[in-house]
């Protein structure tokens, strides 16, 4: 400070026994705000670690408004910590930091205004919560989760039923549909372990070959040897070449 007012930067010419000056720094200034042990509105105790970044603005009024301008902003920025965050619930807190920091930085660049100190940011470093709450917090969202799933579990039977009924009436009005439903599932059954099935062999599906005469046609029954046991159809072979042993 030389004469009345500021000078600088650059050089500036001074009398030693007359004119006095004071070094202000105008560069931005990191400070760590010590750890505040509060409670929160719903009578969480808690402890919060934040940051402050500022810089001084009117070095004239830095040096004559207060004697110690760094010590005096980090004291407002502690108290004015304690009073926003005593006022938020923890739920707030957790959930909206930056709008948190945001208004403590305004907060305290009003009341550092006059001392020509410029808050740039408060940045909220840690939420530290105590052990309890902790396990308390994380069994609340295990449920949730486990709710959750069974909801989602609960609105997928709900629509693998409708499908299954809606499948069901289609299969009601044909009934191959239904048969070739029954081969898909043993072809899938076939394919994942080895095993022998004994599935009816229905007489139905030998209708379209059935042969037709002169003067009407050969009826199923007819072909009904083909599907009898080998050990049947070798006992009347075996009783025909008796017959014919007897003619002779």
């Amino acid at each position: 400070m030389a004469g009345k007012g500021a000078a600088g930067p650059g050089l500036v010419w001074y009398l030693p026994c007359i004119d006095s000056y004071a070094l202000v720094d105008l560069r931005t200034r990191v400070e760590v705000i010590p750890t505040q042990e509060m409670i929160t509105r719903d009578s969480v105790t808690i402890s919060v670690d934040a940051v402050l970044f500022y810089y001084i603005t009117g070095s004239l009024h830095a040096t004559i408004q207060i004697s110690n301008v760094h010590e005096s902003t980090l004291f407002i920025a502690q108290t004015t910590l304690r009073n926003v965050v005593g006022g938020k619930t923890l739920h707030e807190l957790l959930t909206s930091r930056e709008s948190l920091s945001h208004e403590i930085g305004i907060a305290v660049d009003r009341a550092t205004e006059k001392w020509g100190v410029r808050i740039e940011r408060v940045a909220l470093k840690d939420i530290n919560l105590p052990e309890i709450l902790h396990r308390t917090m994380a069994a609340e969202a295990e449920a949730m989760r486990e709710a959750r799933a069974k909801i989602i579990s609960a609105e997928g039977e709900v629509l693998a039923s409708q499908a299954l009924k809606e499948a069901s009436d289609v299969m009601a009005k044909n009934k191959i549909t239904l048969q070739l439903r029954h081969l898909q599932i043993l072809t899938s059954i076939a394919h994942e372990r080895m095993v022998t099935i004994y599935y009816p062999f229905p007489l139905e599906i030998l209708t379209p070959f059935e042969t037709r005469k002169k003067g009407g046609c050969v009826s199923t029954d007819s072909l009904m040897p083909i599907l009898k046991p080998r050990t049947e159809i070798k006992s009347a072979m075996a009783a025909t070449a008796s017959n014919q042993t007897d003619e002779e």
